[in-house]
């Protein structure tokens, strides 16, 4: 996406001829994967064309101008359907941009498509009963996560440079890391999620952020300035200071790693290739060692709890305000698990306080070392409808929900039968920079992304 944009400056290719050959790279692969559910062709074409034009008489633009981007089914983008992925808002039409949506656009990026995601946003695939399910592009018999899904298969196989995702327990990084493309969970706080649905309501606001997925890291330290920052509308936003990940010096980094979270053991070849990334940095002259948070353990069932203290009663509601009768399987299972979880007001505020101590016991832990290693997910991208059944191996992204601190996904291996396998980098709250860092020199070491075979 940086390249692209530098191209367009420099007159290389044209933003028209750029827009034309993403949505023919729609019409070849997408039949196959079911990624873009949306379109408007003719509105992105017309704004190609304005770009274009505005560079000819030499106006400035913004730094992604020309660029095409997707958007998530779940932002707002005036003008356009936004389903959230349930048949209750199907046909409903944004009457204004979210926040990140409105930077991007500002920024001179210009809408293509809209992506599929799992109803609601609630699960690990992205399967609605609106557009149907989303195929992985290196094998369509698995799934590229979720809530993501839709945006990490059209990014994977070309159809997109980038897009700007929401992150509740992993909707950004498990989708990067099925896919092979690089994502950044942002600081809890960084980045506003107005007009996301379902928005920035109660214990979403504990846990849930958004941040940039895109195939190359470069591209997540090109847009993290242009979407971070308080909107005035999302409460949970701050203003917060961003560092330059050009200025972090690897090798003189402290850096942790570890392959087991003590919630759910990865694959042999997930933790080769955690093992793998570590020596990289090793390598660079960096301090690494193995370790990881005390308490971190405790993670999966904190943050299960909070989500379902209501025992699902808020998802109930918020099936009944969309006016969705009729429910996907996957958001079925969601329900049905968060059905027993339910308790008490003194059980919320027992798990209230467990979360403020797990919080400060990861957070303590960055006083030692800049960043930690570890897997984004126990496996690579699983078979579709396997995902409920094998929910505490997403437990390495949830348990950074709960803790706030962003993470970083890069590609870094493979499994032996070509699946992507990515490695999560993990720093302090507002140290996105160090993740960013180390992200990049393993992206340059390894490779990052890789053409899906088909």
């Amino acid at each position: 996406m940086k390249r692209m944009a530098e191209m367009i400056r420099r007159k290389e290719i044209s933003s028209a001829e750029l827009m034309d050959a993403h949505l023919a790279r729609i019409a070849k692969v997408n039949p196959e994967i079911n990624a873009v559910v949306e379109m408007e062709a003719e509105e992105a074409r017309n704004a190609a064309r304005n770009a274009d034009a505005r560079l000819a008489r030499g106006e400035a633009g913004g730094p992604l101008d020309g660029v095409p981007m997707s958007v998530k089914g779940a932002w707002d983008c005036a003008g356009w359907i936004n389903t959230g992925g349930t048949l209750g808002r199907k046909g409903l039409v944004a009457p204004q941009d979210a926040t990140v949506i409105a930077r991007m656009k500002r920024a001179g990026a210009i809408p293509i498509g809209v992506t599929n995601l799992p109803e609601f946003s609630l699960a690990f695939e992205s399967d609605n009963l609106v557009y149907g399910r989303t195929n992985n592009p290196y094998d369509v018999t698995r799934t590229p996560g979720g809530s993501g899904g839709g945006g990490s298969a059209a990014i994977a196989s070309g159809c997109s440079p980038f897009e700007v995702g929401g992150d509740l327990g992993g909707s950004i990084r498990v989708p990067a890391h099925f896919a092979g493309i690089a994502g950044l969970k942002t600081t809890l706080g960084r980045v506003p999620l107005s007009g996301y649905f379902p928005g920035p309501f109660g214990m979403v606001t504990l846990m849930a952020t958004a941040g940039p997925m895109a195939r190359f890291v470069e591209d997540l330290v090109l847009t993290l300035p242009l979407m971070a920052g308080p909107d005035l509308l999302d409460a949970s936003a701050v203003d917060a200071r961003l560092e330059n990940p050009d200025e972090v010096r690897v090798d003189k980094m402290r850096c942790a790693f570890h392959a087991d979270n003590g919630i759910h053991p990865c694959t042999p070849e997930t933790a080769q290739v955690v093992d793998r990334a570590a020596k990289v940095v090793a390598e660079t002259g960096a301090a690494v060692e193995e370790a990881r948070p005390q308490g971190l353990e405790q993670g999966y069932d904190i943050f299960a709890g909070l989500l379902g203290s209501d025992g699902g009663a808020g998802l109930d509601e918020l099936v009944r305000m969309s006016g969705t009768t009729e429910l996907s399987a996957r958001f079925r299972e969601t329900r049905e698990f968060f059905a027993p979880l339910g308790v008490s007001a003194a059980g919320l505020h027992g798990l209230l306080v467990r979360r403020d101590i797990f919080r400060m016991q990861v957070v303590s832990f960055f006083q030692r070392y800049d960043v930690l290693l570890c897997p984004v997910c126990a496996f690579p991208a699983l078979p579709h409808g396997q995902t409920r059944a094998n929910l505490p191996g997403f437990s390495y992204t949830m348990v950074h929900n709960l803790s706030g601190c962003p993470a970083a996904v890069v590609r870094c291996g493979q499994s032996a039968d070509g699946l992507p396998i990515a490695v999560q980098v993990v720093a302090a709250p507002w140290q996105e920079h160090k993740a960013l860092a180390v992200a990049l020199h393993l992206e340059r070491v390894f490779g990052g992304w890789r053409r899906p075979p088909r």
